[in-house]
């Protein structure tokens, strides 16, 4: 949590800096200084009566199509407002984890758009060039966080709609899987696909407001639940895959070596990367609004829209009534199609074994006045590369990846459902480092620990000699899914001993008596359930599992070895670890 000032004080800082941008557009309603001190008392009070709070000290956003309690929902169309009685559950949950809700922001109406200028209260420019478009339809979340006027903000993402915004104002945009985050209290767009999204100056920070975000909700009938069997890291050697250059002949040169830059950086970072044809996934993404799927946005709003067509921006008007006319036949031929689609986007992904896909997230970066001039057509080109991904039941994590004529530039990695996790340890890759050496330079930048984990059930294993990382049994963990959480020590009560084995193994024993034994280094992996189950059903003798305790004095399940494979063997307690020991002979 930040440092302690006079609520007074930090409520009035915080209503100053946002005046003193001077980006009215960015915002539909705000919260006033009063609520906003009251807010911060309650926080206060909250955290000294020893409250967990996980986002205490962090301030938020909220896209206007997300319900907050006694505020309009206007869904970017002030006559289409509504007052709702409560929050919506993505919402609720941060405030119950203490963040402080600054105020509702401007999208394309409808979250209808990818350009962020379809708004009658006006087009939100650009957080680095104001002559350019922000993105939509999330745009006001994005530029509100690009400016540092809040911490992270809420938007929703069916096409794209938090990931494009997010690429072309710098900063970071994670697209769950869909179901992981309630869009109960959510304005439709498409509502089978529709996703509530985080953007954040950082991977960190935005895996941590997704960490209280996930959670199901039986009231969503799209909610799922984060699996026992997803990965919760990264493989030994991550696989990522990338589009052949022929196929992106819609980036310009700048934008190309951005692309091939930050395919490069991971190589660097440990990864294998592997060219495949993109056309299955391109394909799949034209379904959704060139298809039978838009009918969903009609289902949505479009009787509304009819009925009140004079109080519709002019471009999102005919768009949502023509989706009344599609009929059921091409419907279902849309879903036989991406049946066929989704199989031929895995097959691509499964022939080279790929754990993601790195793909620009928008391809160019027109101004304002130039979406003026051809709003639908540069619309739908700005969704090239982010489209499909709900259609196909991906998640995906937009990161910044350097410039391109004085304007940002991002690319998406993107894995099959229920690889958040993955995807957000690759993003993190290409983070610029800041000025602490951690990735990124906002509030999230920090260590990587478990409280990001959305709603995953894990089982935490201390090991202590070749499953560590660098040795040669550490694949199967990384296999499995497994996330290295901390290098620790145990209590003082253990001794060392090296095994007879092959590959060469220690056994780890606790031991009875005052100076016998000393802390022994350790590593504390996470797996997912089923992954810790294999591996302790492959587990060869004379290895065992059961509670260690580490340094802090949690207790922890943990590599030990049976008794009687102590014979003979050598004590290596002095060397406070294997690693060392090796080194040490």
């Amino acid at each position: 949590m930040r440092s302690a000032r006079p609520q007074a004080t930090r409520a009035a800082e915080l209503a100053e800096r946002i005046d003193r941008a001077e980006r009215e557009e960015v915002w539909i309603c705000r919260v006033s200084p009063d609520d906003l001190r009251a807010a911060v008392e309650e926080i206060d009070r909250r955290v000294a009566a020893g409250g967990e709070l996980p986002l205490a000290g962090l301030t938020f956003a909220v896209k206007d199509n997300i319900d907050v309690a006694h505020l309009p929902t206007t869904a970017g169309c002030p006559g289409f407002a509504y007052v709702p009685a409560t929050s919506a559950p993505s919402v609720q949950a941060l405030l119950d984890a203490g963040a402080l809700f600054v105020g509702k922001t401007n999208l394309d109406q409808f979250a209808t758009g990818l350009v962020g200028t379809r708004s009658p209260y006006g087009a939100v420019r650009n957080a680095v060039s104001p002559h350019h478009i922000s993105g939509g339809s999330s745009s006001g979340s994005a530029v509100a966080v690009a400016l540092g006027l809040v911490d992270f903000a809420l938007g929703t993402d069916t096409a794209g709609s938090g990931r494009v915004p997010a690429a072309l104002n710098g900063i970071v945009g994670l697209k769950p899987t869909r179901g992981l985050v309630s869009t109960t209290g959510v304005v439709p767009a498409c509502r089978s696909f529709d996703c509530v999204s985080v953007l954040s100056p950082t991977v960190s920070l935005g895996e941590r407001v997704l960490a209280v975000l996930a959670a199901p909700d039986a009231s969503d009938s799209h909610s799922r639940v984060f699996p026992p069997t997803a990965p919760l890291g990264l493989p030994a050697r991550p696989v990522v895959a990338y589009a052949e250059p022929r196929t992106l002949e819609d980036l310009d040169p700048g934008r190309l070596r951005c692309y091939e830059a930050a395919v490069e950086r991971l190589e660097d970072a440990g990864c294998d990367t592997v060219a495949i044809e993109i056309e299955p996934f391109l394909e799949a993404g034209q379904l959704l609004y060139q298809g039978g799927f838009i009918a969903e946005r009609y289902v949505a709003v479009g009787r509304w829209v009819d009925e009140h067509f004079g109080e519709v921006d002019p471009v999102v008007g005919p768009m949502i009534s023509a989706a009344s006319g599609i009929p059921a036949t091409q419907l279902a031929a849309d879903i036989d199609r991406l049946v066929v689609l989704s199989r031929a986007a895995e097959a691509r992904m499964a022939a080279v074994g790929a754990h993601s896909l790195l793909l620009p997230t928008a391809p160019f970066h027109p101004t304002i006045a130039e979406v003026a001039e051809d709003p639908v057509g540069l619309n739908g080109r700005l969704g090239r590369y982010t489209t499909f991904v709900n259609l196909l039941d991906l998640c995906a994590v937009a990161v910044p990846a350097g410039t391109a004529g004085g304007l940002p530039f991002g690319v998406s990695l993107i894995g099959p459902a229920w690889s958040d996790l993955v995807q957000a340890d690759l993003a993190r890759m290409l983070e610029e480092p800041g000025p602490d050496g951690l990735p990124g330079d906002g509030a999230g930048a920090e260590p990587v620990s478990s409280d990001r984990r959305p709603a995953a059930p894990a089982v935490a294993l201390a090991v202590v000699g070749a499953h560590l990382s660098g040795q040669p049994l550490n694949r199967e963990l990384t296999e499995r899914g497994a996330r290295l959480v901390r290098s620790t020590t145990t209590a003082a009560e253990y001794q060392l001993y090296a095994l007879e084995t092959e590959p060469a193994k220690p056994g780890l024993v606790r031991v009875a008596g005052e100076g016998i034994g000393m802390p022994i280094e350790v590593e504390v992996w996470e797996l997912p359930p089923v992954g810790f189950a294999e591996l302790v059903a492959a587990l060869p003798p004379p290895m065992a599992v059961g509670p260690v305790t580490l340094a802090d004095g949690t207790r922890v399940v943990g590599f030990l070895c049976e008794p009687i494979s102590l014979e003979g063997a050598r004590n290596i307690t002095s060397h406070g670890g294997w690693l060392a020991y090796l080194v040490d002979g």
